[in-house]
């Protein structure tokens, strides 16, 4: 204790050498500045900058004048001392002056020197001044160098926020603190003020993390490195591929930041170890001051506070060094991940179709949501413990040999004893982790996929079949959980290993651990130092499973994502296309260019879907024709055949080019070829100017209409309006409330697929290209706006009559005004020429044209179109977009995503407890307690022997047995422990949360699915349900552990320190009042966090399915940005979530170092009544506390994050669901046995609170009967279907206002009605009623109703997974069965050419089968179905002609005895109906026979219809 008044040290250690390390630090910031650095030219803070040079100066001049003035007096070191101080102060003056020009903020390297050199100082001078003789002056040379340390110190670190450079800089939070805010984390004390006063809202988070972790940053810092590491590792060998393949993307993080980026962590790391080891020697040091006291000649008291003193700055400086680590570690973590999802983001937009078949919607989300988390939640506090966790065993045991000589080796062999079980174990966690992440994988997939297509499966019936086939899944989750859950358990005994390490040490050490093999002598000293270093030993063992788990984690999330990475890609040449210049000038000169170079022309073209090289185990979408002439039957492709081939053809610029033939030929994928999305071969395709694409399916995106029309270009409103009407738009918007700033829902799930196709095609007409490839945009629009669509738009005098138009189309009637037509057969051009070439030439085509071309219509009789022209369900999209205005302004569909502000109800807590099991929580509370005796008992038991009076009691043998026993104990509680809650509670709360959720989720109304983005509902089912399967456990655990040790250490202290308890009030308030202020703010923020990842990964999924429109339309930049700003939000919530943390923990641990200096003092004060032993396990257990009252916080604060989760599913597990899927009605034998309709009266809405889109309907539909539903704009003719299986309720009916209404209602209606929960439900409120066969379908279950109906939905919708679960799901039939209905579907022979036949395996979506293909599928699904009533909703929407007419036959001919209702936009489709029912908004317009109808002429409604389709002429 003497050094530190050591002059020689003091001038040394203190002056000198922080001035030297200062100088050399100051010249290399300046030299790094010269070099790197950028002028920000926002000039100087003149009030900082002068004020804070001048204290600078003056100190070093009074240093200068120190030397002049006292040369004589001082020492040579005090000379070298003062000089090096001067000469550091004069280099901080001119690094000033750079640090004003090219920083915002105070400079770290002066801001710290003041800090040290005002410490050193205040020790100098208050060592040395009650030395000097007299004073001349009244301040010495000293005393004006440490004035002025101060002062400048109080300006430099001074906030400046406020200031003119600062606020003109635009940069971040974090880039504008200055380093004691850094340290110290005030820099987030803004918020955390504002969370406490009031609930926080997003932007309060804004502008906080530095710019090199923003996403487009970050990208490039990580690509810039990858992308030259993955073409070195392409042109490997095969051999050496193998050897570099697992560590590559590791390899390339690691190369990416270099030292300068991982040095900081490490020796952040390294040093928090170090400063944790400091406090056993403190504690051996205040061990012999207690012993001392029975001496002669005891130590003052002075040297046990100055003990005291260093133990509580060791235990703060280690805290403030940790939430450093933390920080460094939490920013480069954010870093790698930004990185990482950009490089995710960008692949997914250049994957090959091979690539795409093989990574599914699930698994790409996956490595955005998961594991790329991986490194900004665990990667960077994991993997440095592998470089501090050997450096603390080595201090470990190098200390405990100090104190048991050779006997401390027993700790060094138990390690080496381990490693092998340990390797042994990482393995194990390995294959659990890699098996977890593959069952998850799978489930998100299959959730994705079911939630997209949740309409189709709602009336199909199939929810129960999905939800077991996700259950399995999920299964296989839990079985991995459990054998995790097991293996942990048992491993628990290698983690208490240290217990057992001090059992065997102290036992040998007792027994023959002295000098020459006697027995060692046990002593206060020898017993607590060597249990505190057991204590420290236990730290990096026990957290070797963690590190191992997490470690694996890292790395095989690292490998997933570096297997996608290193997925083919799209050819990059297999397109030449040559820009246009700006497109607002395109439209002059593409006329100017239509006498020049062909637009588009492909020579030898040869193109497939599957990389040829590999084979062609999979078809692909058109490969097979579907329909094969009687030349060529369909055979199992056993051998690689291209899909397009022979394919030669050139179009003028402004020419329009119909593509026309049979189901499955060809005609989309040649699309796709002119794109680049297939494999070219061999041959060239070259485009000259700029494309635009209309896909077969609209693709919408969620956003105002304006904003899917525009599509990032600048609105020209003179254009948006010509294109608008052109589309026949422009009366939709005039009916919207928000006109084109109503918001389309997620996949457009608002609107109809007409509806989608128009705004695709206006989205493409907008953008004003040279070339148009429109991919049978037509087939989803009645034939009046399909007209109108001809001649505004399309055709020879519509709005792109200038422009090159390559049109597939099933439209025959249009080829006539088209300049050369193309047929495709067989993946071939067959014929190509215009109309009467064709003809003349009496092939292929010209059977096509004889029985299907239309009469010449007469123009001039042709009346405009009325209202929306709009196809099947335009109704919908007027009313849901009414309902949307109406509850989210401005016209908006999608509503923020619900957000609780405030803490967390306990409610969650007690709902995952009850999921758990309330006697699984019971038990862990019990064991844990019964563990904490264990090792408290052996505390004081260890106390009792190293005292005279144990020792003369016991002998060493019976110490020893005890000591096991209690050891024993403890070993074994822990293992129960933690099989109860790995094992037991958590798979138990796992799967029951799940349940309930996905169970809810399916019985939802289709309104709730409108409106909710599929993002929000996977979030659900990705992060939450990983929340609730591992993380909550395991916070439980930590928050009842911390509760259970600090009430153990309290104890302890309390009896060995009485006076301690005086100060637990003050602790105990002042911890709660921390936790209370930090909560407030932390709960919004981990919200913030959890609902931020929802747009991210919502657009991510938007991107994937519009990816080909995006690359073909080249805005690939565009989206890129878009994922930049959600990502960047994503990023800035999780950085302020962990800022916020760390705020905490150097809050929480300065108060632990206080109760650490409280009992160090007062054990130093009771010397003459206290023991060595007392005092030391009181302060063993002090040091201990530390730690566990920070992590209790911490524990505490997590938990109620991490419920959040639990909040977020039962948010959704608790939504009021739709009527129930089975009731106690019976549903009579065979029904429907004759499939008679009625419906009386019948009125209906989406929603309460909105307009009725069926208003009083009442018509009959005998048995067997053929209806055709037909009507204008919003008449009602989807609404009705989708009444008919209860997707929309009768108005004001129970079902219908339940859905909608709070608990109030429905308790009060129950009652008021006498309506059972789970009984017969009537439509009592009123509606009306719909009867099938007599019984009022109201009374029945959705799923006795739905499964006795068959529909052939508009949009064929398949599933991934094989071809007869596709077509049965519900495996109720044989496989003869199945394939009797696909020959009469015309699939049998393209059902038998595939690999598998009917265990074929459809991708997700069914992009492996064409759209036409896919309705046939339907089609299939419709005849296995046996029932008596059948809805066709545009049915054949998707299919040419000829298709369409043998579907008609099929349908007239399998479903003679049916009841049929057909919806349909081409009226020859319904023209051989038994009757049509006419809707007029909402009301029944008029209903009967067709002749009958068509004699009313011009006052029939289906008339004027008939008419303007041209079936009259026909007839």
């Amino acid at each position: 204790m003497t050094t530190i008044s050591d002059p020689c040290f003091q001038n040394v250690y203190l002056l000198a050498l922080p001035a030297m390390l200062a100088s050399l630090l100051f010249i290399a910031r300046v030299v790094w500045l010269k070099r790197h650095g950028r002028e920000h030219h926002l000039g100087r803070t003149g009030w900082i900058y002068w004020p804070t040079t001048l204290a600078m100066l003056v100190g070093a001049f009074a240093l200068i004048a120190r030397l002049a003035l006292e040369k004589d007096r001082l020492s040579q070191l005090e000379l070298i001392a003062t000089g090096s101080m001067a000469a550091a102060w004069v280099l901080a003056a001119i690094l000033n002056h750079f640090e004003h020009n090219y920083q915002i903020r105070s400079s770290d390297s002066i801001l710290g020197y003041f800090l040290v050199a005002i410490t050193s100082m205040g020790i100098y001078l208050q060592s040395t001044l009650p030395r000097i003789p007299s004073r001349k002056y009244p301040l010495t040379t000293l005393e004006i160098y440490f004035i002025a340390l101060c002062v400048g110190c109080l300006i430099e670190a001074w906030p400046r926020g406020h200031t003119t450079v600062q606020q003109r800089s635009g940069a971040s939070i974090f880039e504008k603190s200055n380093l004691i805010s850094r340290l110290s984390f005030h820099y987030i004390q803004r918020i955390m003020s504002r969370g406490y006063k009031r609930p926080l809202q997003l932007e309060d988070v804004a502008h906080l993390m530095p710019e090199r972790i923003r996403s487009d940053n970050a990208y490039r810092t990580l690509s810039a490195i990858w992308y030259k590491e993955e073409a070195r590792f392409r042109a490997l060998s095969t051999c050496q591929k193998d050897k570099k393949r697992p560590w590559l993307l590791l390899r390339t993080i690691a190369k990416t930041y270099g030292w300068t980026g991982w040095a900081p962590i490490v020796i952040c790391r390294v040093v928090a170890t170090t400063l944790v080891y400091l406090q056993p020697v403190l504690l051996g040091h205040i061990m012999d001051f207690m012993d001392s006291g029975a001496s002669d000649t005891p130590q003052p008291l002075s040297t046990g506070m100055v003990l005291a003193t260093l133990m509580f700055l060791t235990s703060l400086l280690s805290s403030v060094t940790g939430a450093q680590l933390s920080q460094q570690a939490a920013e480069r973590g954010m870093e790698i991940r930004s990185g990482l999802a950009g490089l995710v983001y960008r692949k997914a937009l250049r994957l090959s179709p091979m690539a795409r078949q093989q990574s599914s919607m699930g698994e790409l989300s996956n490595h955005m949501s998961v594991d790329s988390e991986k490194w900004a939640s665990s990667a960077l506090n994991t993997l440095p413990q592998w470089v501090s966790a050997p450096i603390e065993v080595v201090l470990a045991l190098t200390m405990l040999y100090q104190q048991l000589g050779w006997c401390a080796l027993v700790g060094l062999f138990t390690i080496l004893g381990l490693m092998p079980i340990q390797n042994k174990v990482s393995d194990v966690f390995t294959d659990i982790k890699e098996r977890k992440l593959e069952a998850m994988d799978s489930r998100i997939r299959l959730v994705t996929e079911m939630f997209t297509g949740i309409k189709a499966i709602k009336m199909y019936g199939w929810e129960d079949a999905f939800k077991a086939k996700i259950a399995g899944y999920r299964q296989i989750e839990m079985a991995v959980l459990r054998r995790f859950g097991i293996v942990y358990a048992g491993m628990t005994l290698i983690f208490s290993t240290t217990m057992f390490m001090s059992l065997l040490s102290f036992g040998i050490y007792a027994t023959v651990g002295g000098p020459g093999g006697q027995p060692g002598v046990i002593t206060p000293h020898v017993i607590f130092v060597s249990l505190s270093l057991f204590g420290l030993l236990s730290k990096p063992i026990s957290a070797m499973d963690h590190l191992l788990s997490d470690t694996t984690s890292v790395f095989v999330a690292t490998r997933r994502i570096q297997k996608f990475l290193l997925a083919e890609e799209l050819q990059r040449a297999a397109v030449d296309q040559e820009e246009e210049q700006h497109w607002h000038n395109r439209r002059q000169v593409s006329i100017s260019r239509q006498l020049a170079s062909p637009a588009i022309t492909i020579k030898k073209g040869e193109f497939s879907w599957r990389n040829k090289d590999f084979g062609n185990n999979q078809p692909s979408t058109e490969q097979t024709p579907l329909l094969p002439s009687d030349e060529s039957s369909s055979t199992a492709n056993n051998e690689f055949k291209p899909t397009l081939h022979d394919i030669n053809f050139s179009l003028k610029q402004g020419s329009l080019t119909a593509v026309v033939g049979r189901v499955g030929q060809g005609k989309s994928s040649l699309i796709s070829a002119l794109i680049g999305e297939m494999y070219r071969d061999q041959g060239s395709v070259k485009l000259e100017g700029s494309v635009a694409l209309v896909t077969q399916q609209a693709w919408i995106m969620n956003g105002t209409v304006r904003d899917n029309i525009l599509f990032g270009r600048v609105l020209d409103q003179r254009w948006y309006e010509c294109v608008l009407d052109a589309c026949c738009m422009a009366q939709d918007l005039e009916m919207l409330p928000a006109r084109d700033q109503t918001e389309i829902g997620e996949r457009g799930i608002n609107i109809s697929g007409g509806q989608k196709q128009r705004v695709s095609l206006a989205r493409a007409a907008y953008q004003n290209a040279d070339i148009y490839l429109l991919d049978d945009p037509l087939s989803a629009v009645d034939a009046h706006v399909d007209q109108h669509l001809w001649q505004n738009l399309i055709g020879p005098h519509g709005l792109l009559k200038n422009k090159t138009r390559l049109l597939v189309t099933h439209a025959i009637h249009h080829l006539e005004e088209a300049d050369q037509i193309m047929v495709m057969n067989d993946g071939m051009i067959s014929e190509m020429g215009s109309l009467t070439e064709l003809v003349a030439r009496r092939e292929g085509f010209y059977q096509l044209q004889r029985e299907f071309v239309s009469t010449q219509r007469s123009k001039s009789k042709m009346r405009p179109v009325s209202g929306l022209g709009t196809d099947e369900t335009a109704e919908k999209e007027n009313n849901e977009q009414s309902k949307a205005v109406e509850s989210t302004p401005a016209g908006g569909l999608v509503a923020a995503e619900k957000m609780v502000s405030g803490a967390v109800d306990w409610a969650m807590f007690n709902i995952y407890a009850q999921s758990a099991g309330y006697r699984n929580i019971l038990l862990i509370v019990v064991f844990y307690i019964l563990v904490e005796v264990a090792q408290v008992g052996t505390g004081f038991w260890l106390q009792y022997w190293s005292e005279p009076l144990g020792q003369a009691a016991y002998t060493v043998t019976q110490f020893l047995l005890v000591y096991a026993g209690l050891t024993a104990a403890y070993m074994g509680f822990n293992m129960v422990l933690f099989y109860v809650a790995n094992v037991e509670a958590a798979i138990l709360a796992a799967r029951h949360l799940h349940d309930r959720l996905l169970s809810n989720l399916l019985r939802q109304p289709m309104s709730f699915f409108d409106t909710t983005p599929v993002g929000r509902i996977i979030n659900r089912f990705s992060t939450d349900v990983d929340a609730c399967d591992e993380s909550v456990i395991w916070n439980i655990i930590d928050v009842v552990y911390c509760l259970v040790a600090i009430a153990g250490t309290l104890v302890v202290i309390s009896m060995s320190t009485p006076l301690f308890l005086l100060a637990v009030p003050p602790l105990v308030l002042a911890y709660t009042a921390i936790q209370s202020y930090f909560i407030q703010s932390s709960q919004a923020l981990k919200r913030f966090m959890s609902v931020s990842k929802s747009p991210l990964y919502q657009h991510f999924g938007e991107t994937l399915a519009g990816v080909s429109t995006i690359r073909a339309m080249h805005v690939t930049p565009r989206f890129v940005s878009m994922h930049n700003q959600r990502a960047d939000c994503a990023a800035e919530t999780a950085l302020a979530f962990g800022i916020a943390n760390r705020w905490l923990k150097i809050r929480i641990e300065f108060l632990g170092s206080l109760i650490v200096l409280a009992a160090a003092l007062l054990a130093v004060h009771s010397r003459g009544t206290l023991g060595a032993g007392a005092v030391g396990l009181s302060l063993t257990y002090a040091m201990a506390i530390t730690v566990d009252i920070a992590y209790l916080v911490r524990s505490f604060s997590e938990l109620q994050h991490q419920l959040i989760s639990v909040e977020r599913i039962e948010e959704y597990a608790t939504l009021r669901q739709e009527a129930p899927a089975v009731t106690g009605a019976p549903v009579p034998s065979g029904w429907p046995a004759k499939g008679k309709i009625v419906f009386r009266n019948y009125s209906a809405r989406y929603r309460e609170g909105l307009d009725l889109v069926l208003k009083n309907v009442s018509f009959e539909v005998q048995p067997s009967e053929k209806v055709g539903i037909v009507g204008r704009t919003g008449a009602g003719k989807s609404s009705l279907a989708l009444a008919l299986f209860r997707m929309i309720e009768a108005a004001d009916s129970y079902w219908a206002r339940a859905s909608g209404s709070n608990d109030v209602f429905l308790e009060e209606s129950r009652s008021l009605l006498g309506l059972p929960t789970d009984g017969a439900l009537t439509a009592a409120l009123g509606g009306g009623s719909i009867e099938v066969d007599g019984v009022d379908i109201a009374t029945l279950g959705l799923k006795d109703l739905r499964q006795h109906l068959a529909v052939i939905p508009q949009d064929p919708m398949l599933f991934s997974g094989t071809l007869r679960e596709n077509l049965d799901p519900l495996q109720e039939a044989t496989d003869m069965e199945l394939w009797q209905a696909l020959e009469r579907a015309h699939l049998k022979t393209f059902v038998g050419s595939l690999a598998g036949g009917l265990s074929f395996e459809v991708v997700q979506g069914g992009e492996n089968f064409s759209v036409g293909q896919r309705a046939l599928v339907c089609l299939t699904r419709a005849m296995l179905r046996k029932t008596k009533i059948l809805v066709l909703d545009e049915a054949t929407a998707a299919v040419d002609v000829e298709t369409d007419g043998l579907i008609q036959k099929t349908i007239r001919s399998e479903f003679a005895d049916r009841t049929i209702l057909t919806i349909a936009h081409r009226i020859k489709t319904v023209m051989d109906s038994d009757k049509i029912l006419v809707l007029d908004e909402g009301r029944v317009g008029e209903y009967g026979a067709p002749s009958e109808l068509l004699a009313k002429k011009n006052r029939s409604i289906f008339y004027q219809l008939a008419w303007r389709a041209g079936e009259l002429q026909r007839r």
